[in-house]
This record gives structure tokens, sequence and C-alpha cells, in this order.
């Protein structure tokens, strides 16, 4: 499931990304913020851009599959 989210919903979040990141790529990569009942997701290149938000359960789906990829 993804929520709608707002720019305001991201103002106390706090983002972090892999320490997977820090390579040759590490300009690629998405930034991750856990707020209360959901799982939010940003480009760390964009970091004013848009962003997704998710259930728990749905983000706990992707992340094994994304894994894979």
């Amino acid at each position: 499931m993804i929520r709608n989210t707002s720019a305001r919903d991201g103002s106390h979040l706090v983002w972090f990304k892999s320490s997977y990141s820090s390579g040759s790529e590490g300009d690629s990569c998405v930034e991750i913020a856990i707020g209360p009942g959901t799982v939010h997701v940003r480009d760390s290149k964009d970091v004013d851009g848009g962003r997704l938000a998710f259930a728990p359960a749905a983000w706990a789906g992707f992340v094994p599959y994304a894994a894979e990829v």
C-alpha cells in the first residue's frame, strides 16, 4: 500500500541511507525515514522532490524483493 503524503509530513522525519551507498555509485540511492505507521522513501539526489510513503507491511514485503534484483 502506498500512502499519500504532503511536504509538511516530512519536516519532522530523520532521513538516512544505507552504508552500502558510499561506493562509486553513492549518489544513486534512496533515503528512508520511519514515521508512526509509515516508511517514507525519497531520492537522495532530490531531497526536496517527491517521496513515497509505505505501510510497514508493504515495505517489509518490498525489501527482500529489491535485495534480489
